[in-house]
């Protein structure tokens, strides 16, 4: 009767299209498809570089909707031929049970999809970690985060270039800046903005006492050339400064580091990763205009209570996520109160069930 229960609830015709309701127009995405390969048989597809490249990433972004869609649509009607099997009499409930648990997964990830629906949520991502007050301790745990974003990105198959990195006084890091790539990277990041709180015993404590640090994490969407951002020289400060840390001889001994202050906001953004003042002033610009988007889009929301009441003090209070390996292992969203034991595993790099349940929060809402 159960999986009677479960083919009446969900084995109705157009099954797909009434729980995903209209999240994928299949026929419209085949025909995108159909009508950017023919763009790319053209004989000038190629003449325009940066636009051809854009035109590829739109059709591998499609063809991965459109594999998603049908494995959904693959394990629906999996499910439903092990209900036919049961109704039979044939023992098959273990197997079925297995193959609901697949089916529920891959409609999860549809769901989210759906709400990777944002004006931005498609883009490139600059993800930057800054610690907060405490010292070595913060700066410490500016670099265990940037650990794990970067194991993120490795197991997610995400290129990530770092933009700026200063070394901390003693250990750690005061401050770092990197730009991740890949198919909606921002929006699955935007979950990670906030303050982050460590409690540990300290290893730089001699009398081995309990620490508690903080850490902001701040992302911001990667503005590409369909968004038009301008930035007179007016409007800006630029200086320029010999770079510190790892970079060799060069690096320490030229004013390559570049500083920008756009001086009407007040935003600040600074590149020392390259040899080459140039470059590292291109990168600062970029930085500065993916800050100035952000700022443009947190004003539009402000009413909505969005994004901008969510750049809080980084201390008590404040924080989005806590991680605890001392008296107890534990990681745990205040957001969503999703939660783990395994914190080894969430150090390495294993946040995708906490960007799920932050995701899938905002479908709840």
């Amino acid at each position: 009767m159960i999986y009677r229960n479960i083919r009446i609830n969900l084995f109705t015709p157009n099954l797909t299209t009434k729980i995903c309701g209209g999240i994928f127009d299949v026929k419209t995405i085949t025909d995108s498809i159909a009508d950017l390969q023919i763009k790319t048989n053209q004989l000038n597809f190629w003449d325009d570089g940066q636009t051809a490249q854009k035109v590829l990433k739109k059709i591998s972004s499609l063809e991965n909707e459109l594999k998603m869609w049908e494995e959904l649509e693959n394990h629906c009607h999996e499910v439903e031929s092990y209900i036919e099997l049961l109704d039979e009499g044939e023992d098959a409930a273990e197997d079925a049970n297995i193959s609901l648990d697949t089916f529920k997964q891959s409609l999860e990830i549809v769901q989210i999809r759906k709400l990777l629906s944002g004006q931005d949520d498609h883009r490139n991502a600059i993800l930057s970690i800054h610690p907060g007050a405490g010292g070595t301790e913060s700066q410490d745990w500016a670099s265990m985060l940037f650990r794990l974003y970067s194991r993120w990105c490795e197991k997610n198959g995400y290129k990530c270039k770092i933009l700026d990195y200063q070394d901390g006084d003693e250990a750690g890091i005061k401050d770092v800046s990197i730009e991740v790539s890949g198919d909606y990277v921002y929006g699955n990041l935007k979950a990670e903005r906030g303050v982050h709180r460590l409690v540990r015993i300290s290893p730089f404590d001699s009398n081995s006492k309990r620490h508690t640090s903080f850490a902001s994490v701040f992302i911001y969407p990667v503005i590409d050339d369909d968004v038009e951002i301008i930035i007179e020289d007016k409007d800006i400060r630029i200086d320029t400064y010999r770079a510190s840390g790892a970079g060799g001889q060069h690096v320490n001994k030229t004013d390559s580091a570049v500083r920008i202050t756009h001086v009407e906001s007040g935003i600040v953004v600074q590149c020392q990763n390259e040899r080459s003042q140039l470059k590292n002033k291109n990168t600062a610009l970029k930085m500065l205009k993916a800050k100035l988007y952000q700022q443009e889009m947190e004003e539009r929301a402000a009413s909505q209570d969005h994004l901008s009441k969510q750049k809080k003090e980084i201390g008590w209070g404040s924080q989005i996520r806590s991680y605890v390996f001392h008296p107890y292992n534990m990681v745990k969203d205040h957001r969503t109160k999703h939660e783990t034991s395994n914190i080894q595993s969430v150090m390495d790099g294993n946040i995708d069930g906490f960007i799920r349940a932050y995701l899938l929060s905002k479908l709840e809402k």
